[in-house]
């Protein structure tokens, strides 16, 4: 399934956070605010394991199969 494109507007001051903590993760920070995402919604209880979409790939991610 095709992601969904969003259009997503930033505080500069967080922008800059995510952009070097995606860094220091070795991730884009497009790639690293759908993981941060991703977490957020498991933890809520929103998102089921087999709900998961590709992509979470970060080995302490609680998606992984």
């Amino acid at each position: 399934m095709a992601k969904k494109q969003y259009a997503l507007r930033l505080d500069p001051k967080l922008y800059d956070a995510l952009e070097k903590w995606s860094a220091d993760e070795f991730r884009s920070v497009n790639s690293h605010i759908e993981f941060l995402l991703r977490e957020a919604v498991y933890h809520a209880g929103r998102l089921k394991i087999e709900d998961s979409a590709e992509g979470a790939h970060n080995s302490d991610s609680p998606n992984k199969k």
